[in-house]
């Protein structure tokens, strides 16, 4: 099953629960202003495009509006280096060349969104399985402009659980890994990443160093990526919300 294909379906059971049942108008209308605050930050993105460049492009809902308001402006690049099979996909709609990053070297800006972000720009990823390749790119450039809407901000980051991508035979050993570090491991059943491997999903955290953290779960043995985004922070991040745009720091 592809990276995505699981969460894809997941959330659209929940949204079109929310949205056609009279006991969740409230839930109903958080997903709404939600869309608005990603819609608001990816138009706030733009600026940041230069034409004739290569940038980087991650992977999710809201880097899903950045496509649409970047093709919808007219803004002309030369391409883009993909985080995943799915933004592949949907750049190869929208008529947009897709570069390897072995091909370009150094990015000047790569655009994602985050499933969290704190005070200091570090995130949690990961929740759409792409998070090896969306570090990697993000290393790989010289600025990592974040778009998030207003939901994702924390003051300690952990509400939101952190996703580990690992080597499938090494799945329960790392489990084990982390129980030890205080972390309850859940795998994402049925979900396999564009890499081939499997998502354990990391609850009861309450990150408070993430720096060290994100160092220690990467010395465990069959962990690939670690979805701590915390040594290497976003530069920007652009938040969109009910009182229009923040962008940071």
């Amino acid at each position: 099953m592809p990276a995505k294909a699981g969460i894809v379906v997941l959330e659209y059971w929940k949204n079109r629960h929310f949205l056609h049942s009279s006991n969740h108008h409230g839930n109903a209308d958080i997903i709404m202003s939600n869309e608005s605050g990603k819609q608001l930050a990816a138009e706030a993105a733009l600026k940041y495009v230069d034409e004739d460049s290569i940038i980087g492009i991650g992977t999710g809902s809201t880097v899903n509006h950045f496509i649409d308001v970047l093709v919808a402006q007219k803004l002309r690049i030369k391409g883009a280096v993909s985080s995943s099979n799915a933004t592949s996909e949907r750049l190869k709609e929208k008529k947009i060349e897709i570069f390897d990053l072995n091909a370009v070297g150094s990015i000047d800006f790569y655009f994602d969104g985050a499933d969290e972000c704190d005070p200091h720009l570090r995130l949690i990823k990961g929740g759409g399985a792409a998070l090896t390749r969306e570090k990697i790119i993000a290393a790989a450039s010289r600025r990592f402009i974040c778009l998030v809407d207003e939901s994702k901000q924390v003051g300690v980051l952990g509400r939101f659980p952190l996703p580990i991508e690992v080597v499938p035979i090494a799945r329960s050993y790392v489990a084990r890994q982390i129980v030890a570090l205080g972390g309850h491991p859940v795998w994402r059943e049925n979900v396999i990443t564009d890499n081939g491997n499997a998502i354990l999903d990391v609850h009861g955290l309450s990150i408070v160093d993430p720096v060290a953290l994100e160092t220690s779960l990467n010395q465990i043995t069959g962990v690939v990526m670690v979805g701590l985004f915390a040594r290497r922070p976003a530069d920007v991040l652009i938040v969109g919300g009910s009182s229009g745009v923040k962008i940071l720091p």
